[in-house]
């Protein structure tokens, strides 16, 4: 109505149109609830997280999910998957120096980059897996970094006359020992990500540095 006239261009009895909603591809929404999946088992955890919070947050149906993902279980398990492949390509593609230290330094780097790129990636990973024989675990993960790394030692076990056949434990030990300080550093973020790369270099090199060839106990206990 214009100055007490009726505008005869709108009817009167015409309703508003409602914005259309677009309509996301299969693999738009296969994405987003990946997305949305991933940030609740971060906060949540497996167990705390529903279908239903994961359909409501998409906007849809819970058949949808199950559509996608044959369930919870399912979306989980693509979640942990993709996780777990992005870390250790993040760790094995930043081993590129030659010389052993500085391999350790971007080992550790690799780590710790990851958990402040990907905080909740690493939240999920850490926790412990309720559907360990489809996803694996993160001690699994660990292992498949290590495996990168005994190449690695296994060279300089040999140039320095030490047994290579000891390179798969040492391995195990040294990224354990960086994985559970990343796990350590997730929370209290402090010092520096630089710091602590340094400080685990620091004992692992100057560690490996003094090893012994044929390492003794030297308590009571021989066994």
């Amino acid at each position: 109505m214009i100055d007490g006239v009726a505008d005869s261009s709108t009817p009167s009895n015409e309703k508003p149109r409602r914005a259309r909603r677009t309509r996301m591809t299969g693999a738009e929404r296969r994405q987003q609830l990946l997305e949305i999946g991933r940030t609740l088992f971060a906060t949540k955890g497996f167990e705390g997280t529903s279908v239903e919070e994961i359909a409501a947050k998409a906007g849809v149906s819970k058949p949808v999910v199950y559509e996608h993902f044959g369930g919870k279980e399912g979306l989980y398990a693509v979640v942990v998957d993709r996780e777990m492949r992005c870390l250790l390509d993040m760790v094995t593609s930043s081993l590129t120096a030659g010389h052993p230290r500085e391999l350790c330094e971007q080992a550790a780097f690799a780590l710790l980059d990851y958990i402040e790129e990907y905080t909740d990636g690493f939240r999920i990973l850490v926790r412990d897996s309720p559907i360990p024989q489809s996803t694996g675990s993160f001690a699994s993960l660990i292992s498949d970094i290590a495996t990168q790394v005994e190449d690695i030692l296994g060279r300089e076990f040999k140039s320095r006359g030490f047994d290579p056949k000891l390179a798969p434990l040492y391995a195990q030990a040294l990224v354990g020992m960086v994985a559970l300080t990343g796990q350590w550093w997730l929370d209290v973020r402090r010092p520096k990500k630089a710091e602590v790369a340094a400080h685990l270099v620091n004992l692992a090199w100057h560690g490996l540095d003094g090893l012994e060839a044929k390492p003794r106990l030297i308590g009571h206990r021989k066994s």
